[in-house]
């Protein structure tokens, strides 16, 4: 084996080897904190730029919504089902984290080869532009936070790695030996290893001889933390211009030509019978599932809804207009989700006010070949609608007001539309723009494309509230009670099982209106053990609820809700 002498004293010590893969892993871990810092500091930036241009074309916001079209439906489904209402702030979490990880790998990479870092910082950014162009709201501008984020962030990158490559001081070593060691005794080392070593030593970038300044590196680190903080933070204030949220307190509603019917006394159970859901559901609890990351912002005096498509007379109305009319309507209408499983709580019911959707579409000349209406939200989301159902159902409306205030701005501000009888995602489109009269053969909007049943009327459903599953309770006399509904028909009977009994016939609160949902109450005598308690209801004419289990793809869950109790 070929072999070059050395001193006995060339050998490396084993306290300066531990020193130099100590510097090396200090160097490594420092650069994927550049890198990290870096991402911070163009995110910082974007969410600033994106204060001039609108909050839908910040980075996050624009991937996020990318994610969402690009998610597999089943895992939008389980994402529901799992998270609820929290769903789009678990994305927007894992986006974070994405990012972060990702930028901890372009530190180490720029650590290598600074080029490379910068060409993944544009990478980043790429993504976010593109993201914010094929939204189907975006614009030219959308695209700027994540451009400008991105050069901010390479020069943080470049500035950030600096001090971590520093040139190796005057007579470094850049091995463990040396030729001035050739006085000494010989020992045999393995020409090829040396080489290879050479060769790792003079890779690009993590270069054993280079120097490193971490007092220049954490000052540096101290300005992009100072630099993310305030132009993100000073970004997020600056977004709060485009909020409308005082302009909505200021909003006078009027009063409906047709107001709802008074509800009977005792009308609402849920007094007396605890953890029985009350009859209306607060605005604040009112449950929300729509794509949306960012809640549209649409200010009262710049608000149009315009009609295209299939009309005689299409025109566009502005919120003075809808206001101004003399048919507004109010009804007490209950809402669910078609991703409402069975037992679910996707569900709600309010007293909405707006104008009837029948006379509306008609005194535009709605034409007979229409059988669909694509109503397009202001921020890109298609919902398709009946146009038969948005003519006969006599509730039906474009609504503007919700439990006597103004719609909430999650919940569709200014305008939304709402079909009883259909699920949301063929009829309940929120912050309402435009209103296309065509055909279900000529389009098919978001959730269709996505496989979803283009027509999805409203199941009968029953839930039980009370008693909780699998939470002890003392035996003897307390009420099973919960709500039904099945919208445009109402409900006429509710039966309860428990274990393998007969079915008894539950008390049943005052009928109001058969698009709301009706609260059922049955005392039962509970024996000390476990317990299986069944519900099913039946409609007014005369559909009894299925026992079969579907889930809510395509059309909506069915099967009856079953709970396990425990009395002691």
């Amino acid at each position: 084996m070929p072999v070059v002498t050395m001193t006995e004293q060339a050998r490396p010590t084993p306290s300066g080897d531990g020193r130099s893969t100590a510097s090396r892993g200090g160097r490594r871990l420092l650069a994927a904190l550049a890198g990290l810092l870096a991402a911070a500091v163009a995110l910082g930036i974007a969410e600033l730029v994106a204060a001039l241009v609108g909050p839908a074309s910040s980075p996050v916001v624009a991937v996020g919504d990318a994610a969402i079209t690009l998610t597999p439906e089943p895992v939008k489904s389980f994402a529901i089902r799992t998270f609820g209402e929290n769903d789009k702030i678990v994305l927007i979490l894992g986006t974070l984290v994405v990012i972060a990880l990702y930028a901890l790998v372009i530190g180490l990479v720029g650590l290598r080869n600074r080029r490379l870092g910068v060409v993944g910082i544009a990478l980043f950014g790429l993504v976010g532009v593109v993201a914010a162009l094929t939204r189907p709201a975006g614009g030219v501008l959308d695209g700027l936070p994540s451009l400008v984020g991105a050069v901010a962030g390479a020069f943080a990158l470049l500035a950030l790695l600096a001090p971590l490559q520093l040139p190796a001081p005057a007579g470094a070593t850049s091995g463990p030996a040396t030729a001035r060691d050739a006085d000494a005794a010989p020992v045999a080392v393995d020409r090829d290893g040396l080489a290879g070593r050479l060769r790792d030593a003079l890779g690009a970038g993590d270069r054993k001889g280079a120097g490193m300044d971490r007092r220049r590196f954490f000052l540096s680190s101290g300005v992009a933390v100072g630099v993310a903080a305030v132009a993100g933070g000073g970004g997020r204030l600056l977004q709060q211009r485009f909020d409308v949220a005082g302009e909505r307190s200021d909003l006078v509603l009027p009063r409906p030509a047709s107001p709802a019917p008074a509800l009977p006394a005792g009308a609402d159970l849920a007094a007396d019978v605890d953890g029985l859901t009350p009859l209306f559901t607060p605005n604040r609890e009112f449950y929300r599932v729509d794509t949306a990351i960012t809640v549209p912002q649409i200010s009262p005096s710049d608000y149009r809804l315009t009609l295209t498509g299939m009309f005689d007379s299409p025109r566009s109305y502005t919120l003075d207009d809808l206001f101004g009319r003399d048919d507004l309507i109010e009804r007490d209408v209950t809402l669910t989700c078609v991703s409402n499983e069975v037992g679910g709580r996707l569900a709600g019911t309010a007293r909405w006010l707006g104008v009837p959707l029948g006379a509306f579409l008609r005194e535009n000349g709605v034409r007979d070949g229409s059988d669909q209406l694509v109503c397009t939200s202001s921020d890109g989301m298609t919902i398709g609608a009946p146009t038969r159902s948005a003519l006969e159902v006599d509730d039906a409306m474009l609504a503007f007001g919700m439990n006597g205030e103004p719609l909430p701005v999650e919940h569709g501000f200014p305008v939304r539309m709402l079909i009883p009888g259909l699920y949301g995602y063929v009829s309940a489109c929120k912050w309402l723009t435009r209103i296309e009269a065509t055909t279900f053969a000529a389009f098919d909007p978001y959730w269709v494309e996505r496989d979803w049943a283009a027509q999805a009327p409203i199941k009968v459903f029953s839930r039980i509230d009370t008693p909780a599953p699998l939470r002890a309770f003392p035996a003897g006399r307390r009420p099973i009670a919960g709500v039904a509904w099945a919208q445009t028909r109402g409900i006429s009977r509710v039966e309860v099982r428990v274990d393998d009994q007969d079915w008894t016939e539950a008390d049943l609160s005052p009928q109001v209106d058969a698009d709301l949902w009706r609260q059922w109450v049955l005392p039962y005598d509970f024996a000390p053990g476990r317990h299986e308690v069944t519900v099913r209801a039946t409609s007014a004419d005369g559909e009894t609820q299925t026992e079969e289990r579907a889930r809510p793809k395509p059309d909506g869950a069915s099967g009856w809700h079953s709970i396990q109790v425990i009395s002691r």
